[in-house]
């Protein structure tokens, strides 16, 4: 029997026996154990690929194989990508944003595997990103799939979306609720009581997936040593400023960097020129290879001269100043090698990098004032902790993601004072400057996405080229009055769009131009319709945004206006028109 046959008699039993919201949330259970299987996959994969390919290197010598391994891991994704995938990579959380707002939610279905594949050979052969952008755009994929094969609806596919999302995030670093929260701040624009039910299976079933098979073996984790002094709360009040301005300059550099590489024509030179400079800064400055979580780790164990390993300045491990110097230069740097590795077609995201960053901006902070003694001597490792909190709410635009994923992975909720603090002064900060987060940023400024506006959001979903109308009969700008007489007996319109022989509007006459010589016999001989046109107020195109074409209306009280695609007359769009899709829209969604 085939595949076909036997979904459709499961489609028909579900149907009969199982209701909508409940078969909802046994299918959020699916996509959270496929999901998890997905995000174990794809950490012990990457994991594996680093070990084969630095055993073998020793601390205390530079290795110059550094200065390949980036260039051939980017190299083969682009390759992978262009010549069998067939996709684009570039910010995953940006296209599943995307895809939710423009495309039905449909993701397409070599997504569920394709940024594994991709992720696993950048991060593993040293690309300066992270594996959870693609994980959940794996899960997201699988979300989507799973909704379309099911036949649910697009919100139920959303929601499924999230889920996938949730698992994936959860399922990577055993934390269920940053899981949950991560896809309610970024992933999800509105959430009800009863799509959260959903969220929290799948995050669930994530992270029990990735406990029963890789036990507490996550990205890193850190058990607390030391509690929240109330005395230290002004210093984490100035953290919390520096870690949003740590913030803005990774979001700056990251677009800028990202930008430059991008103008170099041709994806392998892209590639070339990208992975050779990537290598170059990873042989300088070796904390930069791969996510960074095993620095991370080094400096949460105290351990900060573990970072001048494998690098040329291995003698000034003794070196206070030094290692201050080598920190401040990774965190300068890092932002400049995670770009390179995304705009030059490596496979990855910003969230790792954003939590790498915060560890070191934190643990500089309070390493600084220590040696400087400034004041009795700050936990570097809470420090350390708090510093990825802020920097990740501020890049992310994520607070409460950011706040709950530190707590859970310290297993408690000592910091929860300061990691509020910090995160909310952070995001604060940065939200002075940047209004937006690096996912959404371009997507908002093209007006692919918009938030908290059920008005816009509902005229965004309008297809404009569906609503043209092509009913309005044309005439020739050198015709004679009687020609349009003509036509004024078998149109049903009262506008006549004046079209040239290269398909160019000139102008438009109206029923109300002529009606007062329309019946003189001589005038409809002598009069030529180009001296009875008049100019349109505006014109639109088809590729313009609703939320354009509604302000183009508003400012010129115009009820139709001409429709105009590199140069040529394609029709008209009227304002009630318009008014009925939105009507249909919103209809349909206060059904879904």
């Amino acid at each position: 029997m085939k595949f076909n046959d036997l979904l459709l008699k499961f489609l028909i039993w579900r149907v009969k026996h199982i209701n909508t919201k409940n078969f909802v949330l046994i299918t959020s259970g699916v996509i959270g154990l496929i999901a998890g299987l997905a995000a174990v996959v794809l950490k012990e994969g990457v994991h594996i690929i680093q070990k084969a390919l630095t055993r073998d290197f020793q601390q205390d010598l530079a290795n110059y194989l550094y200065l390949s391994y980036p260039l051939i891991g980017i190299i083969l994704t682009v390759l992978l990508t262009k010549y069998i995938l067939k996709e684009k990579l570039g910010h995953g959380i940006t296209d599943i944003l995307y895809t939710i707002s423009k495309k039905s939610s449909i993701v397409k279905r070599t997504k569920t595997f394709s940024r594994m594949l991709t992720s696993a050979l950048t991060v593993g052969f040293g690309g300066s990103v992270g594996l959870e952008a693609p994980i959940v755009v794996t899960g997201s994929a699988i979300g989507s799939n799973i909704g379309r094969l099911v036949h649910l609806s697009y919100k139920q596919r959303t929601l499924l979306i999230g889920c996938g999302s949730a698992g994936a995030i959860s399922a990577i670093f055993n934390s269920p609720i940053a899981g949950v929260i991560f896809s309610i701040e970024v992933i999800l624009s509105e959430i009800t009581i009863s799509s959260f039910i959903p969220l929290l299976i799948a995050s669930v079933v994530g992270t029990l997936v990735s406990l029963t098979l890789l036990g507490d073996d996550v990205l890193f984790s850190f058990t607390l040593t030391e509690g929240f002094t109330a005395a230290d709360t002004p210093f984490y009040l100035f953290l919390g400023v520096f870690t949003g301005l740590v913030s803005l300059y990774f979001t700056r550099v990251v677009g800028k960097v990202e930008g430059l590489i991008k103008n170099v024509k041709g994806d392998l030179n892209r590639a070339l020129v990208g992975g050779v400079s990537l290598g170059f800064l990873i042989f300088i400055l070796p904390p930069l290879y791969g996510e960074g979580y095993e620095t991370i780790t080094f400096l949460l164990e105290g351990n900060a001269t573990n970072l001048l390993n494998n690098s040329l300045f291995f003698s000034e491990i003794n070196s206070v100043f030094f290692i201050a110097l080598f920190v401040i230069a990774i965190l300068l740097v890092k932002p400049v090698a995670t770009a390179l590795t995304i705009g030059s077609g490596g496979s990855g995201g910003i969230f790792a990098p954003s939590l790498f960053i915060g560890g070191i901006t934190g643990y500089l902070f309070a390493y600084l004032i220590n040696i400087l003694e400034i004041a009795e001597p700050l936990s570097t490792s809470n420090f350390t902790l708090v510093g990825m909190s802020g920097v990740m709410s501020g890049v992310l635009h994520a607070p409460l993601t950011a706040i709950f994923l530190i707590a859970e992975i310290t297993s408690g909720y000592t910091l929860f004072v300061p990691l509020m603090i910090v995160s909310a002064i952070s995001y604060s900060t940065i939200s002075y400057f940047e209004k937006y987060s690096l996912y959404t940023k371009p997507l908002i400024e093209k007006g692919d996405l918009i938030y908290h506006d059920k008005d816009r959001q509902v005229l965004s979903l309008i297809d404009l080229k569906k609503i043209v109308e092509t009913d309005l009969l044309t005439i020739n700008p050198n015709a004679t009055l009687g020609a349009l007489v003509d036509l004024v007996r078998f149109s049903k319109r009262n506008i006549f769009p004046v079209v040239n022989e290269e398909q160019q509007l000139v102008g438009i006459v109206t029923l109300d131009d002529i009606r007062e010589i329309m019946f003189d016999p001589e005038s409809r001989k002598n009069i030529i319709v180009n001296t009875l046109m008049h100019s349109p107020p505006t014109h639109v195109s088809s590729k313009e945004s609703m939320q354009s074409v509604m302000i183009k209306f508003e400012n010129t009280g115009a009820w139709n206006l001409p429709v105009i695609d590199d140069g040529k007359y394609i029709g008209f769009v009227s304002k009630s028109r318009i008014f009925n899709a939105y009507r249909k829209k919103l209809i349909r969604q206060q059904i879904e």
